[in-house]
């Protein structure tokens, strides 16, 4: 079907700011719409990839848009923070704007990957009238538990990795051929750009900060049928089943083996992604009778051992389906913990459990995607080795997990704030071990994420930790391994102490989603990546990646990271950006709190005549009491690099319980 591209067209909203907006238009007349809404900058942050969707969405017959949130990319006014009120009031106002528009047939549907798989169920949870669905790929339901700052009470590093990242994609201008302004609000975005690792960190408990936006809070506000997309590469795989379990809409959830990229161009194992997303919108846009309601509520990738490293590589295993979710054929078996083991019944005595901070250098990047490479988690081995392990004897049949284990335990420790973490591990019969599925839990918030209190020594709690969903076969002859710590760096940052643990095994028991392994129905799988165009960009730089693992002479556990996101110059505009980031994280074995993260971005943008720069430095580091973040940017402009800003902020943030 023959299309007509709009680079830019402006939105006006009531208040008079306008955002920028990207076109894909049929031109066979008014159609439905799908939007994809987004901070990252449409004029040339996502741009490759819109160009391998929107452009094959538009020549099925649908009206595609881009647009860029306030205060991004050549959007007018302020960016406060992420899924905020403004965000969502805009998006509400967008949606209106599409439905009303000659070229739109007044049927509006949402699709996005992270931020914006997060804010198209944001905005369905608020009802906009013109949207009539969602497909939200590799998102949440709950902005405390399963996002990019928390878990399980736990401060995520990320935080302030993602934080940093942010901070350095919002100092960025307007593109000066769209924005004649573009000088006077760059200056006013550097002067203004929030300092959001410290504000999200100031909300250590599940408050009403993080409850905004998070939809869980009412599932029947939903009313627009959601196909629900992530992989078990990627850190967000809670939001599909839930999703599937709990809305009262037609839902879906999909889970293959992919990092945190649509499935087309996953560098582990790219699938048909465009057609999973046609389809879902033929039936709720343009109500085409094609069975998508009668699809499997559940379809997942069942993984399999494979030798685990932290290269992209291919997966190994089979599609499987749950014609309903939860599923009959999903049932729990417990697995009572005895000392380095299982049993079938409880076991008297303790077990303690107590881990040097350094644990969890095999884990991976936290949301494996986000990098070039070098970013999964690799053989368990060496942290399985620091942890205590509780281990099956080698299966004498096939087990197949799908679902979310669950580990419930009675504890004592001997400090007032500590963590336990849990990792389920496949371990082959040459001792490869393959994390399943992990997750960390502050102890403090034993009972609650709202309310957490200070742990006195020597007392004993009760406490589950409910690990991410998984879906694994693990072999006859394979062992399943439970390993705990009481750290996992540098994904989780470590209590302010190190700590005891001890468990207090007469109940202490592992919860297990175990699948009847013959159950089979037709998984309707994903096929193989079909063709998709390409952005044809001048590459003038390459993209590479680097990770090096070290030690300083005073015992310093160090990783570092850096990648070239590359120069191009896009072919639409002739616009020349470049990129690349640097990543440092330390820690000594023995001092949790000597956690330190630091981070270096930098920025180019050029065309003949105009020429800006930007470097952003941030830093994380803490003692017992508190955490001290920094900042600093500085900017420049021609090809002279004539600074025009160069700031600094710093933040020091009380750590209550964490």
């Amino acid at each position: 079907m023959p299309i007509e591209t709009i680079e830019n067209t402006w939105i006006t909203l009531s208040d008079g700011r306008r955002l920028a907006a990207r076109l894909w238009l049929p031109k066979t007349g008014p159609a439905p719409a799908i939007l994809e809404y987004l901070p990252y900058r449409k004029r040339d942050g996502t741009a490759p990839r819109d160009e391998t969707t929107h452009t094959v969405f538009a020549e099925a017959g649908y009206a595609c848009i881009r647009v860029d949130i306030a205060g991004t990319g050549d959007s007018e006014g302020h960016f406060d923070d992420e899924y905020s009120e403004q965000e969502l009031r805009d998006g509400e106002e967008v949606i209106a704007w599409i439905a009303a528009q000659d070229w739109c047939d007044g049927h509006v549907g949402m699709i996005g990957i992270s931020w914006g798989g997060f804010n198209g169920l944001q905005l369905a949870f608020r009802r906009p009238p013109a949207l009539k669905a969602v497909v939200s790929v590799a998102s949440t339901v709950d902005r405390y538990a399963d996002d990019i700052h928390f878990m399980g009470g736990c401060l995520l590093s990320d935080n302030m990795n993602w934080g940093s990242q942010m901070f350095a994609y919002l100092t960025r201008p307007a593109d000066p051929d769209l924005r004649p302004d573009w000088r006077k609000d760059w200056l006013d975005r550097l002067q203004s750009v929030p300092f959001s690792a410290a504000d999200w960190l100031r909300h250590q408990t599940r408050d009403s900060f993080w409850k905004h936006g998070s939809v869980c809070e009412d599932w029947s506000a939903i009313q627009s049928p959601v196909l629900a997309i992530t992989g078990w590469a990627d850190a967000y795989v809670n939001a599909p089943p839930a999703l599937a379990e709990n809305l009262t809409v037609p839902t879906k959830a999909v889970i293959g083996p992919w990092e945190h990229r649509y499935a087309h161009i996953s560098q582990l194992d790219p699938a048909d992604f465009h057609s999973e997303v046609i389809g879902w919108f033929d039936r709720w846009l343009k109500g085409q009778e094609n069975g998508a309601e009668d699809l499997p509520a559940y379809r997942t990738y069942m993984q399999e051992h494979f030798n685990p490293t932290a290269h992209n590589s291919a997966r190994q295993g089979r599609w499987v389906a749950e014609a309903t979710w939860p599923s009959p054929h999903v049932s729990e078996q417990v697995w009572h913990l005895t000392p380095g083991g299982f049993s079938q019944e409880p076991t008297a005595g303790t077990v303690a459990v107590t881990s040097p901070s350094h644990v969890g250098a095999e884990g991976g990047y936290f949301c494996a995607g986000l990098r070039i490479d070098n970013e999964l988690a690799g053989d368990q081995a060496r942290d399985d080795a620091l942890s205590a392990c509780f281990d099956s004897a080698p299966l004498q049949a096939p087990l197949e997990l799908l679902g979310r284990a669950k580990l419930k335990f009675r504890f004592s420790v001997d400090q007032p704030v500590a963590q336990l973490v849990a990792r389920l591990c496949d371990v082959s019969p040459e001792g490869v071990s393959q994390r399943i599925s992990y997750r960390p839990l502050n102890l403090c918030h034993y009972s609650s994420h709202e309310t957490p209190e200070a742990l006195q020594p020597g007392e004993i709690y009760e406490a589950e930790i409910s690990l991410n969903e998984c879906a694994h076969h693990l072999r006859e002859g394979h062992v399943l391994r439970l390993a705990l710590s009481t750290s996992y760096w540098p994904i989780v940052w470590p209590a302010p102490r190190s700590a005891k643990v001890t468990l207090h095994l007469q109940d202490c028991g592992l919860h297990l989603p175990v699948r009847e392994v013959a159950h089979e129905i037709q998984a309707s799988e994903p096929g193989p990546a079909q063709e998709y165009p390409v952005l044809a960009a001048d590459q003038l730089r390459s993209l590479g990646a680097q990770s090096e693992h070290s030690m300083t002479e005073d015992g310093r556990v160090v990783l570092e990271t850096f990648d070239d996101y590359g120069k191009t110059c896009d072919p639409y505009h002739e616009l020349i950006v470049g990129s690349d980031v640097r990543m440092h994280y330390s820690i000594h074995p023995n001092d949790p709190a000597s956690a330190c993260f630091e981070t270096a971005w930098s920025f180019t943008f050029e065309r003949t005549d105009w020429q800006v720069a930007i470097s952003t430095e941030c830093r994380m580091s803490c003692d017992t009491q508190n955490f001290y973040l920094y900042r600093k940017l500085r900017a420049t402009e021609g090809a002279d690099e004539i600074e025009v800003l160069t700031k600094e902020w710093s933040e020091t943030v009380p750590r209550g319980l964490l």
